[in-house]
């Protein structure tokens, strides 16, 4: 008799366990686009030469591996704030604005849950249908409570705004809905800036607290493109949460570098937040990892290396965009009667395909293509190389 008997079998993550089969899978051509990695045309996730450059000066100037303070380098949050919000509205506002330096956007996400779930009065927060798997974990691990909103049309494979929009105005006021700031995961599908100042009215005139999952800044449209969520939200006066990550536009993944930024009403507010933020931390994790917040202070903070990572994230998006288009022609010209024309118009890795679980499983199982049953892929994982027998399986799949 173990103390342990007790103890069942967990279910496997939904896309971390899809990773570990495809990396078990013997088949040399087998392709993973299932977790939400980029890669570049070999395959591997580069490290960026911005971050090579940043990693070379924090070697030789680094002098200490002490504690950071509970909410991280007080530089690191002014950067992030300028990222997030632009250097103007950050520095409007900095007095309202708590932030904390976080082990990730999952950290920042866990951080805001429990912030919630023990300083306000609501106890329920809503979730997209579909949205990112860990949302409703990391939410419900808090204590809270989970309803969902109507977002995207399974049928289209598009944004089904007036669902939408309808779902959110009978939200009560207090509750908390999370929203993706851009590159919505998994579907794609973003809101145009129009759709986002109805939201921010929306959410003015029914009195709920948006929260932001702010994962993908860059790879929509632009830097400051993809930020026009929080800055108009911030803008129209809301209290607001953003949970924001330098996994994928610093490629820093294996970092855990992110940010929570509140925006409150005053300074003697921001005073009591901060207090309970930092509660939140020190009972997670005490404080946040420095390496990776340092690289992304060294690069935002440096005007030079600033405007070089510009680029570099340019490029990346500039080659997701180019996936989605070729993946889409090469399909038609391999005769897929099936219009995949919505994966042009989606923004950031993940798209929809609208493909069932069966032909999921299919593709795993028979072929070694790895996607999640949803039938969301990320489309960064196609390359020159794979794209031709993911066609043609596809082809031979879908008719």
């Amino acid at each position: 008799m173990s103390h342990f008997d007790t103890v069942t079998q967990a279910p496997a993550d939904p896309i971390l366990s899809i990773t570990e089969a495809f990396k078990a899978d013997p088949n040399p051509e087998k392709i993973n686009l299932s977790v939400g990695v980029f890669v570049d045309d070999s395959g591997a996730t580069p490290i960026l030469d911005t971050v090579r450059e940043a990693e070379k000066r924090l070697a030789e100037t680094n002098a200490t591996k002490s504690y950071l303070p509970i909410t991280g380098s007080p530089n690191y949050a002014a950067l992030t704030q300028a990222c997030c919000f632009g250097d103007d509205l950050a520095g409007e506002l900095n007095s309202r604005i708590v932030s904390a330096q976080t082990p990730g956007g999952t950290g920042a996400l866990r951080v805001a849950a429990d912030f919630v779930s023990g300083n306000l009065d609501t106890k329920k927060v809503w979730l997209s249908n579909p949205t990112w798997a860990n949302h409703r974990g990391i939410f419900a691990a808090a204590g809270l409570e989970i309803s969902v909103y109507n977002y995207f049309d399974s049928a289209r494979l598009r944004l089904d705004y007036p669902a939408f929009i309808e779902s959110i105005q009978a939200v009560p006021a207090g509750d908390i809905v999370i929203l993706h700031a851009c590159c919505h995961n998994p579907t794609g599908a973003d809101l145009s800036p129009e759709q986002w100042d109805e939201v921010a009215r929306i959410a003015s005139d029914k009195g709920w607290i948006p929260l932001l999952d702010f994962a993908y800044q860059g790879f929509g449209i632009d830097l400051d493109s993809d930020a026009y969520a929080p800055r108009a939200m911030a803008r129209a006066g809301l209290p607001l949460l953003v949970c924001q990550s330098f996994s994928k536009n610093l490629g820093l993944y294996r970092e855990r570098v992110g940010a929570l930024h509140i925006l409150v009403g005053d300074e003697e507010e921001a005073g009591r937040v901060v207090s309970q933020v930092k509660i939140a931390i020190r009972t997670n994790y005490s404080n946040p990892p420095a390496h990776g917040g340092a690289l992304v202070e060294t690069i935002l903070g440096d005007p030079a290396l600033r405007e070089r990572w510009i680029e570099e994230v340019a490029a990346m998006r500039k080659r997701i965009a180019t996936l989605r288009r070729e993946f889409v022609d090469a399909l038609a010209a391999a005769g897929v009667t099936q219009d995949f024309s919505f994966l042009i118009d989606q923004k950031g890795m993940f798209s929809f395909t609208g493909l069932t679980k069966e032909q999921a499983i299919t593709l795993r199982e028979n072929h070694s293509i790895y996607i999640v049953d949803s039938g969301r892929i990320n489309v960064a994982g196609i390359t020159s190389e794979n794209l031709p027998r993911l066609v043609s399986v596809l082809k031979e799949i879908l008719g």
